[in-house]
């Protein structure tokens, strides 16, 4: 496994402008990560400043609570794709789940994902809300909605990525779909304890950090 294939080198700062965003894909090109994860307004700036290179651009969706109306979210991510998004990060109607509403919440990710045949899906379902029995649901809705990947949280919630939650999503997805951990991952022994447990994709601001790392060891 090359471990920068599975970083998506994210900026989701809202003080975040359009020098730290060719920043960002610079340091992506230099250290080979498999994407920049960014808000929507940048991806035309990334997209052309990643042309013919192995770096996707991400983006996300319904960003940060994903209490938007669905057909604003299926408008989002639509326009997403047209201006050159290649992968997702969709945020769920949290407050949906935890009212169980989950016919409703299947039905958004289910229209998202029929309205961007072409994109790589990761469904945020914010584990620090929700009980593990939500969690359970939740990865099960996203199997059966096609979504390509099921990740942990924003960053932005009172709680980031949980070595327990990955490896319960684990158990139940198999090699079903991709598992995404993100929020808190700063060090390299963090990283590679959340793909130990089961993640194929980490998002993180602190790439640079972790390649350092992962350079000094393998010099000493």
């Amino acid at each position: 496994m090359i471990i920068s294939r599975v970083i998506d080198h994210t900026l989701l700062a809202p003080d975040a402008g359009y020098a730290s965003i060719v920043k960002l894909c610079e340091e992506a090109l230099t250290h080979d990560f498999h994407s920049v994860c960014l808000h929507p307004p940048f991806i035309k700036k990334a997209t052309a400043y990643l042309k013919g290179t192995d770096v996707q651009v991400s983006t996300v969706i319904g960003f940060p609570f994903g209490a938007h109306l669905s057909h604003v979210k299926i408008y989002e991510a639509m326009e997403a794709v047209t201006q050159g998004a290649a992968e997702l990060d969709i945020v769920i109607h949290i407050g949906a789940v935890k009212s169980g509403e989950w016919k409703l919440v299947s039905r958004e990710l289910e229209g998202i994902i029929t309205a961007t045949p072409d994109a790589v899906h990761k469904i945020i379902i914010e584990t620090c809300y929700l009980d593990d029995e939500e969690i359970k649901r939740m990865c099960e809705i996203v199997i059966d909605s096609g979504a390509e990947y099921i990740k942990t949280s924003t960053g932005y919630g009172p709680g980031g990525a949980r070595i327990k939650d990955v490896t319960m999503l684990k158990s139940i997805a198999g090699n079903k779909i991709g598992i995404k951990a993100a929020g808190g991952i700063k060090t390299l022994n963090e990283l590679m304890a959340f793909i130990n447990a089961g993640a194929t994709r980490i998002g993180t601001s602190h790439g640079l950090r972790i390649i350092k790392e992962l350079d000094e060891q393998q010099r000493s």
